[in-house]
């Protein structure tokens, strides 16, 4: 197919068409819903994501928690700034590197990260019951793949052009 014609199929396509647009759409809903829940506990999402994943590894740096969330390194320091403040993380000088500070999940951020999975995990459940087992399995296959598209074409579009 040539550019032009294959340009013209994209353009006159529904939009619903569109696989970008879908992602974006379940996106949109996922967060939406998650805030919803999120907010009633005070937590955004980027907090709550902190708390889930202190959970599962332990201590961490702000450095391995803004890669783990996809936020900034500068976004992550307030964050965390924010959660100690509530007393839902400790930060502690790392043993290894005098200027990193672990943060660690408290008492009350085990538990408030507890209460709110409680609703998250309503979603999770409504979703996976939504689709047969193998529904499901090939589901995530397919989104792990277009996240494999999606991070492999967001390297190409940032690369150097050379020409």
């Amino acid at each position: 197919m040539s550019l032009l014609i294959e340009w013209e199929y994209v353009v006159a396509a529904p939009i619903e068409n569109d696989l970008c647009t879908r992602i974006r759409r379940s996106e949109q809903a996922l967060m939406a819903h998650h805030e919803a829940v999120l907010r009633t506990y005070g937590l955004t999402m980027t907090q709550y994501t902190v708390l889930l994943t202190l959970s599962r590894e332990g201590g961490m740096s702000g450095a391995q928690l803004a890669r783990s969330c996809g936020v900034t390194q500068q976004s992550m320091s307030s964050v965390l700034t924010n959660m100690e403040t509530k007393g839902l993380i400790r930060r502690e000088t790392s043993p290894v590197h005098a200027k990193v500070q672990i943060a660690t999940l408290t008492d009350e951020g085990q538990a408030l990260r507890d209460r709110a999975y409680q609703e998250v995990v309503v979603l999770e459940r409504a979703l996976t019951d939504a689709f047969t087992p193998a529904e499901h399995a090939s589901l995530c296959a397919l989104l792990e793949r277009a996240t494999t598209v999606l991070i492999q074409q967001t390297r190409h579009a940032s690369a150097p052009s050379t020409g």
